[in-house]
């Protein structure tokens, strides 16, 4: 599933599971600095009920993916969103938006460095709204904008 790059969701009871959560692990390693990175708790985020992960695979390579949770029944958070280009972003948050719409929540958030503009300007390209800027988030010196889209606006 997934191999010819479409969307994908990880089953939790898939035979692929392990394949899939490696993947990521290695991704958000090569990415992302250590104290941002979720490699460490990954496996254990993605067993938690109120939690989801879409993935793109191309020639048995992992090339993109969406975590995404629910904590509570009127909200939504995208946890993570990671890929490489070729519109594979918009296509993982398409398919988050529309997961998550299947639900009764109402409001769906993210947070983002601002410095990522391709990043910002993809989520304002869904309708996201910038909340508030939030003071070292990611660390002492790295702020990260709220985003936030209501889902009876879009």
């Amino acid at each position: 599933m997934g191999s010819n790059g479409t969307v994908t969701e990880l089953q939790r009871n898939s035979t692929n599971w392990t394949f899939v959560v490696d993947e990521i692990v290695k991704m958000e390693k090569k990415i992302f600095p250590k104290h941002e990175s979720l490699a460490r708790s990954f496996d254990e985020d993605l067993k938690k009920k109120n939690s989801g992960l879409l993935y793109i695979q191309i020639h048995g390579q992992v090339v993109g993916y969406v975590m995404y949770a629910w904590p509570t029944s009127l909200s939504a958070s995208i946890t993570k969103l990671n890929y490489r280009g070729q519109g594979r972003g918009e296509a993982l948050l398409e398919a988050a938006i529309k997961k998550c719409r299947t639900r009764t929540v109402l409001r769906k958030t993210l947070h983002v460095d601002p410095l990522r503009t391709p990043a910002v300007n993809l989520y304002k390209k869904f309708g996201f709204q910038v909340d508030t800027l939030i003071q070292g988030y990611y660390s002492a010196d790295r702020p990260a904008y709220r985003m936030y889209i209501d889902f009876d606006s879009k």
